[in-house]
């Protein structure tokens, strides 16, 4: 096990603002850098991180921490896992213990049995009965080796070949149904598919979650789905899913590129030209959910879609979600209403490849999109074709963008480029007026700024922990409270305070690295002088003795007895002349 001394050494060895540039952009403003949040749909960059105390916070969805729990939340890993990664890329050798226990999940009996169903399937198509399956692959350009990475398996004809499985292996009826992959009817239990190609579906970190099975034997598309999907279980939200994503991941941030298809087949053919920079949508509708794990790949976002009218659709919808979340992305079109296996198995490599090369902008497809069937010589046709571009133009941020789509929309329909930019900015006014939000500031009292404020020194410096100590104050509200005592503990453990080392004593309680972290970025002086540290503490103080006066002139009027009278209001004068000289002396 690992000393809080081996564990803050790992985390200094290495610069916050590296890791996290590696993960998603970074541009430095004064002191701090800003980026997209990467832990909720942001559209601002409202992600700050301090290469000074080596820790990040994101002013809107309050996230925080230092560079152990970026690396937790973003790889989706655990506390020891990042540490061993961040050692990896300093060079430190560390002996980890990754555990590969069963985790203690309410859902790992369905990651059990979906790990069971995916080496059952892989095991059938290397089978005499998998034959057939492995011919047809062949035939669509896949190899042995892509059939293995790809984990391609096969459910065979019989009916209850898995459930009668599960059941050996003790899996009770619920979690059977529960996994998507057995149904109950007239006979019993049996298998959901049946002689099907079937592809594994990974979450985001690698554990399969589904399956899609394929048909392959020639079947009748009009009695039989081509593809049959795993239902929505508690593991599986295909609105939260994109197929490859784990595999991926490595190769778009390295290329700082992603590649969008939609189907399985379609990124798999593209990785065995060895373009391996692809997540697909297995062909749900693109989500916000889906663009911020897009968001968190690359800058550079390609979508490439089946070429027919649905697919032109799908792309219009997936990059209105990117640009919703600041992402501009780029289109492939392809020809012939191939998908990409096809034009791949049509036009070969090199073709293809070029396509990717050689994107068109998002607004230009838009245009094309829009214009798609519009008689421009139709005065009707001409209206609803410009209001269309100049209602998706107000949308867009980047004013070299819209000025080249208007010059581009002013010699298309003939119209006077300054009556199309009128147009555009009336648009604007008129998004503008229709916003109904206000900004809501929660005021904070004063023993709350006078509780956070403390605090931030005593991160700063060891002389305001030795006052906060020997002042004895008490902190009224809880939260802080505890943090004070926190810090407090922590230097004298270590005769230091350091703020991003101080967060992985709160490794389990995200509320309090919440709290460290906002604290941390408070907009405040670094230069103080112990009065100013003594303000704080008084005005803390004067919550105890206000709270005291009350309870006296409570008891006071509820007292009957003369003597004791007296010396509740003997005490009460002395409390309220206290008050006073603070008063004065602040």
């Amino acid at each position: 096990m690992l000393t809080d001394e081996q564990i803050n050494n790992i985390r200094s060895s290495v610069n916050i603002v590296d890791i996290i540039s590696d993960y998603i952009p970074l541009t430095k403003r004064g002191k701090n850098y800003f980026g997209i949040c990467p832990f909720h749909p942001d559209g601002d960059p409202s992600f700050c991180v301090s290469e000074q105390k080596q820790i990040y916070t994101c002013f809107s969805c309050k996230a925080s921490g230092n560079v152990i729990h970026f690396v937790m939340n973003y790889e989706n890993i655990s506390f020891k896992e990042a540490l061993k990664n961040i050692a990896d890329k300093s060079g430190i050798n560390v002996d980890i213990n990754i555990s590969t226990n069963k985790v203690n999940n309410k859902n790992s009996e369905l990651y059990d049995i979906y790990d069971i169903a995916t080496k059952f399937y892989q095991n059938n198509i290397n089978t005499v009965s998998g034959k057939k399956a492995k011919e047809y692959l062949y035939e669509r350009g896949f190899t042995d080796n892509v059939i293995k990475d790809f984990m391609i398996g096969l459910s065979l004809t019989n009916h209850d070949l898995l459930t009668k499985m599960l059941v050996n292996k003790h899996f009770s009826n619920d979690d059977m149904i529960k996994s998507g992959l057995v149904v109950k009817n007239n006979y019993g239990y049996a298998d959901i598919y049946n002689n099907r190609i079937m592809f594994p579906i990974w979450d985001i970190t690698g554990k399969v979650v589904g399956f899609s099975g394929r048909i392959f034997n020639g079947e009748d598309t009009s009695q039989y789905s081509k593809y049959i999907n795993t239902r929505e279980t508690p593991i599986f939200k295909k609105g939260e899913l994109l197929y490859n994503y784990h595999r991926a991941k490595n190769s778009c941030r390295k290329k700082n590129m992603v590649i969008i298809m939609e189907g399985q087949l379609d990124l798999i053919r593209t990785c065995s030209i060895g373009v391996d920079n692809v997540i697909a949508t297995m062909g749900t509708a693109f989500t916000k959910e889906h663009a911020t794990l897009v968001k968190r790949l690359a800058k550079e976002v390609i979508i490439c879609f089946d070429g027919d009218g649905a697919g032109e659709k799908a792309t219009i919808a997936c990059g209105n979600e990117l640009v919703n979340l600041g992402i501009t992305p780029k289109v492939v079109r392809l020809e012939d209403n191939l998908d990409p296996d096809e034009y791949i198995k049509k036009y070969g490599k090199d073709k293809f490849i070029s396509k990717l090369d050689n994107p068109i902008n998002f607004m230009d497809f838009k245009l094309s999109f829009y214009k798609n069937g519009k008689d421009l010589n139709n005065n009707n046709d001409v209206a609803q074709y410009v209001n269309t571009i100049i209602d998706e133009l107000a949308k867009v941020d980047d004013e070299v963008l819209r000025e080249l789509t208007l010059k581009k929309l002013s010699v298309e329909t003939d119209l006077d480029i300054d009556f199309l930019r009128n147009n555009l900015n009336k648009k604007n006014i008129k998004v503008n007026n229709n916003f109904k939000g206000e900004i809501k500031t929660i005021k904070e009292d004063k023993y709350e700024l006078a509780a956070k404020h403390l605090i931030y020194y005593m991160l700063k410096d060891k002389k305001v922990i030795k006052e906060y100590n020997s002042s004895k104050v008490y902190i009224p509200i809880e939260k802080y409270r505890i943090l004070a005592k926190e810090i407090d503990c922590f230097y004298v453990n270590n005769g230091f305070v350091n703020i991003a080392d101080l967060m992985n004593s709160f490794i389990n309680d995200e509320n309090m690295i919440k709290l460290i972290g906002e604290i941390g970025t408070l907009d405040l002086k670094d230069n103080y002088d112990m009065s100013q540290i003594n303000d704080y503490i008084n005005v803390l103080k004067q919550y105890s003795v206000n709270n005291e006066v009350l309870s006296l002139e409570k008891k006071l009027k509820m007292t009957v007895d003369r003597g004791e009278k007296l010396v509740l209001a003997q005490k009460l004068f002395e409390l309220k002349k206290g008050q006073d000289s603070v008063k004065k002396e602040r």
